[in-house]
């Protein structure tokens, strides 16, 4: 693949794709690859959102908004684009409070699960809930007429995949006896909940209380005539993601722990019948030569303890962790291929500000060479 070829390839992604999500462990500069991103398809003249699901607050400073925060609505970001891009941080909290109001028959409906304390108490901390919740908020803006691309950048790989198996967990879910026992009518449940599940109703009881556990009956007989809605928008969120409209942009650095979890979740999208459409591996050390480590370190030997020996041997050192780079990355670049691999070197400081931010895309989009 010619280095060319690399390029526009990512650049195709930027400037076609509906659904962007940058996935990979934590550190590698995931949510500075999705910033990039973001930033370049404005460049191109298209109207992005990036989403963050990492709690990090990266991604507000990088894109100067550092004092005013990202919040759970689009904030504009100001820029000379011939496009727009603006930011999200996902508030699961108020995205699950829109949702109740959204699939409600009616604001009483709406006000009995918004005001029940098991309701409170689950919308933010509920295990699975954040990543669902990212899944309808980035459903949401992909259905917005205001943005052509939606760019996601999501917890480190292994919760990722929590996020991407969201959808079917949640229908799975709705479709259980036991839940269905429990949003029956108030007069019918404990008829209608078989022996097992009466035990398992006195053992919950004794654990948590019998108050909190009425609250969580109140809250799922309120929430009676809800279910064909969220599942339906289920269904849609799994159309999208598995849509050849969404690119899967793999984040990955050259150390070996992290190549190792990259490998896993290429493993786990391709188990799911999805490919990795990039691979981005972030601070490589630069290849100042072709010749190998061990020549680099003979020819130093040879010049002894000179300047000239000197230079030989930092650059022999430099060679050899280049050369375990890529024998670490060979791997990985098989398993995704023929995607392509994007390597950007370390720079001379971090990506504070706009600038930074414009120096990786240089890099991931082959304008530094």
């Amino acid at each position: 693949m010619s280095t060319e070829s690399v390029y526009d390839q990512i650049t195709e992604l930027v400037r076609t794709r509906d659904i962007i999500i940058c996935s990979g462990s934590g550190g590698v500069g995931k949510t500075t690859t999705a910033a990039v991103l973001g930033m370049e398809a404005a460049r191109l003249g298209r109207r992005a959102v990036v989403v963050t699901i990492d709690p990090a607050k990266r991604l507000a400073d990088a894109l100067g908004l550092g004092e005013l925060g990202i919040g759970n609505q689009p904030r504009s970001i100001e820029g000379r684009w011939p496009g727009s891009l603006a930011a999200v941080m996902l508030d699961t909290k108020s995205t699950f409070d829109d949702l109740v109001v959204g699939y409600s028959s009616d604001p009483e409906q709406a006000e009995r699960i918004l005001a029940n304390r098991f309701y409170r108490n689950i919308s933010g901390a509920l295990s699975g809930t954040q990543e669902y919740m990212a899944m309808e908020k980035l459903y949401e803006l992909q259905a917005s007429p205001d943005f052509d691309l939606v760019v996601v950048d999501t917890p480190p790989s292994r919760n990722a995949l929590d996020f991407l198996d969201a959808p079917r967990r949640l229908t799975r879910f709705l479709d259980h006896r036991l839940y269905r026992a429990l949003t029956a009518p108030t007069r019918g449940v404990m008829k209608a909940v078989n022996v097992a599940a009466q035990a398992f109703v006195r053992s919950v009881s004794k654990v948590v209380g019998g108050e909190v556990f009425d609250d969580a009956i109140a809250f799922f007989q309120a929430f009676e005539g809800m279910e064909e809605g969220f599942k339906d928008r289920a269904e849609l969120v799994l159309a999208a993601l598995t849509s050849p409209r969404t690119a899967f942009v793999l984040v990955a650095s050259p150390k070996r722990d992290t190549v190792q979890e990259a490998r896993y979740f290429a493993g786990k999208l391709a188990e799911a019948d999805l490919t990795v459409a990039a691979l981005v591996v972030n601070r490589m050390h630069p290849r100042f030569t072709e010749e190998m480590p061990e020549a680099l370190a003979a020819r130093s030997e040879t010049l002894g303890d000179t300047d000239l020996g000197g230079l030989f041997r930092n650059l022999a050192d430099f060679a050899l962790v280049a050369h375990r780079e890529e024998e670490h990355l060979s791997g990985l670049a098989d398993q995704v291929s023929p995607a392509p691999v994007i390597r950007v070197p370390f720079l001379r400081s971090d990506v504070h500000d706009l600038v930074g931010l414009d120096q990786i895309a240089d890099q991931v989009f082959g304008r530094a060479r």
